[in-house]
């Protein structure tokens, strides 16, 4: 059995994948330009995206792990086939993903990004803070990430408002909606978590109507994916402080382009989408991926943890 990792970390994921499974072969790969002829006799490809040249080279895969949560990346290459094997790294990412939900609520909140601007110019300015004490927060989205936001709000005493698929009673949710509920969550909340997946159901999911029904003193943070929003209408909603600002760190197109007047709004904070990495990823997520390979190793197939029918 052949199998390859494409990954800034894949020496740490081979040597910690050869450990427990000896009679696998491993090629480590940080570049596409270091795997060589390797992919055309693997079975196994572990990676977060991939060029669609060397999917397409891989015509012996029968299996490929994607060391991430959005598989929207690979799913849209041309020539990824439908018949594989395919499963993802969902379901590890509430801690780092909710640290980042409140490093943005309390930036914003707290005007931060003054204070540090301040700071290079050496101004000692003091205005009264905002605290996310008492607050409401909004979550669209309210699974592994989502329910662990909702756990740190009630730490800083904030009343929750969750919106998911069908509504449900859920640990920490104050309030829980369904789909039908957004718009009154919209005009209730101080801060809104776009949280969600891009899907053809989600794509600009977060319009000109949802932003204009947010209360003017309201926060927009999107940790989700860039797709389920209409940016042209956010910033239109920011330019005119029909909001009170944003936290983004996903994007339609990344990088972020130079030229998008995102970059240039001193009521919006923007980070490279970075909320799903930590320095200990590969320990985070290595643990779904053992057990899959070690079921897959046994003829299992369709049975691996978050596997996803193509």
């Amino acid at each position: 059995m052949k199998l390859l990792v494409l990954h800034y970390d894949a020496p740490y994921i081979k040597e910690k994948l050869e450990n427990k499974f000896p009679n696998v072969t491993i090629l480590a790969a940080t570049a596409e330009d270091q795997i060589g002829d390797f992919i055309e006799s693997a079975d196994i490809l572990v990676c977060n995206r991939a060029s669609d040249e060397l999917i397409k080279r891989g015509e012996k895969l029968q299996w490929v792990h994607c060391f991430i949560t959005g598989t929207n990346y690979l799913l849209s290459l041309p020539s990824f086939p439908k018949h594989i094997i395919f499963t993802s790294t969902r379901g590890i990412h509430g801690p780092q993903m909710s640290e980042m939900a409140f490093l943005h609520m309390l930036n914003l909140t707290r005007n931060y990004a003054r204070m540090l601007r301040n700071q290079d110019k050496g101004v000692w300015e003091r205005w009264p803070q905002p605290l996310l004490y008492n607050k409401a927060v909004g979550i669209l989205g309210v699974g592994a990430i989502g329910k662990e936001i909702a756990r740190k709000a009630k730490a800083f005493d904030m009343t929750v408002h969750g919106i998911v698929s069908a509504k449900r009673e859920i640990e920490f949710v104050d309030h829980c909606y369904g789909p039908e509920g957004l718009m009154e969550v919209l005009q209730t909340v101080d801060y809104f978590i776009n949280n969600i997946p891009a899907t053809p159901e989600t794509i600009n999911l977060m319009g000109e109507k949802e932003f204009s029904n947010m209360k003017s003193s309201a926060y927009y943070i999107n940790i989700g994916r860039g797709d389920t929003e209409d940016q042209e209408a956010l910033i239109r909603a920011l330019e005119s402080k029909r909001i009170a600002g944003a936290a983004l760190d996903v994007f339609r197109t990344e990088p972020l382009p130079e030229n998008n007047p995102l970059w240039q709004m001193e009521n919006v904070l923007i980070t490279p989408h970075v909320g799903g990495m930590s320095d200990i990823y590969a320990d985070q997520a290595l643990p779904i991926l053992e057990e899959n390979l070690g079921r897959f190793l046994k003829g299992e197939r369709r049975d691996l943890l978050n596997f996803i029918d193509l």
